[in-house]
């Protein structure tokens, strides 16, 4: 696969879907986890809104109300702090500080510096409190751990979704790169997650990485196949994603095969990713409307699709972006809001500088062969 130069208009869409999908399903987050799809269908019926074609509306005395009412149709004026967002931005300084050589200790100071604990949940909360109990004092600041890193992963949720929503970026600065996106997202991912989680992890940057250079998403789902075992339950996922597209009752196959997982591992809400995109026929609020409204882990699937569905260079309609003003709100210590424009450049510019060193570096080549 060839390496492509960095297109700016491709890095903006892929800010933008990612924002927008977050957007979408960020308020029916939590009804999705506690209600279940039946609950989530019930309340898009009520809005009349199913198919989900726009951002979710607000239905008074709700749950969507309590925990969600800034995030609903008509109520938006920016991009409200979200998780998927907050790791995208992370993995953006990393790769500003550490380049294309960041290592997993560069994640877990950076997690210590920039992350608040509270911000964090199942696998990357267990991880950050064995980094608090077991780091040496001065690690933060740059020595040495103090004990072995793997052990932040020796957790219950080590093959959840999170380190899957941490990738996205490695592949937007990597584009006809889908090793070196890999490769990063590994490194990333293993401060928290092992086996699937981190599998699911390096698919997705793959995949980002792929699409810049493939000439449709299948070609590019096929080059991030490469990049993960071939018998992983990652890889038989997403070629029943894949498989689905077209298929009248798609979502009733995604949840009868998943039937008992956790509504936040990596491989069910993984096929329904891959689903997703794979149905939309390129329309960008089919993709994000139908993986939100398919059920369980919402905001990620829906930022998950909308940044790779923007990194295809699909139009995304102005219904979508300008609700949130070019806004982007964050929880992160010394940064609550961020402007799209500089995000982009940002981002543009991290790329630009790992394309320049890729092949004078020998330890960024040597580490991806």
């Amino acid at each position: 696969m060839k390496a492509m130069a960095v297109e700016s208009a491709r890095v903006r869409s892929a800010w933008q879907g990612r924002i927008s999908g977050c957007l979408l399903g960020k308020p029916v987050e939590v009804l999705s986890f506690e209600q279940g799809r039946s609950g989530l269908e019930s309340y898009l019926r009520k809005a009349d809104s199913l198919p989900l074609r726009d951002y979710v509306p607000l239905l008074e005395g709700s749950i969507v109300e309590r925990l969600g009412k800034n995030c609903c149709r008509d109520q938006i004026v920016r991009a409200e702090p979200d998780d998927d967002i907050n790791y995208t931005l992370i993995a953006l300084i990393l790769l500003e500080e550490n380049g294309a050589q960041l290592e997993t200790a560069d994640v877990a100071r950076a997690w210590l510096r920039l992350l608040p604990a509270g911000a964090t949940w199942t696998a990357e909360r267990a991880a950050y409190r064995t980094l608090l109990d077991n780091m040496a004092d001065e690690f933060v600041n740059g020595a040495a751990p103090g004990f072995d890193l793997s052990e932040c992963s020796d957790n219950e949720y080590c093959e959840w979704i999170g380190a899957q929503i941490r990738a996205d970026l490695y592949g937007w600065v990597s584009p006809g790169r889908p090793a070196l996106a890999a490769t990063m997202a590994r490194r990333d991912a293993s401060l928290s997650h092992r086996g699937e989680g981190v599998h699911g992890a390096a698919f997705i940057a793959a995949l980002g990485a792929a699409i810049a250079a493939c000439d449709d998403l299948n070609d590019a789902i096929d080059e991030a196949l490469e990049h993960i075992p071939a018998d992983s339950r990652t890889a038989s996922a997403v070629r029943f994603g894949r498989a689905l597209a077209g298929k009248t009752d798609a979502v009733d196959r995604l949840h009868d095969r998943y039937e008992g997982m956790s509504p936040v591992h990596t491989l069910n809400n993984l096929a329904l990713v891959i689903w997703a995109m794979c149905a939309s026929d390129g329309d960008f609020g089919a993709a994000i409307g139908d993986a939100v409204s398919a059920g369980w882990d919402t905001d990620c699937n829906g930022a998950t699709v909308g940044g790779l569905m923007g990194l295809m260079g699909v139009p995304i309609p102005d219904a979508w972006t300008s609700p949130w003003n070019g806004r982007v709100c964050v929880s992160l210590a010394g940064c609550d809001e961020l402007a799209l424009d500089q995000l982009v450049a940002r981002t543009v510019a991290v790329a630009e500088s790992i394309s320049a060193s890729f092949f004078t570096n020998a330890d960024v080549v040597g580490r991806v062969s």
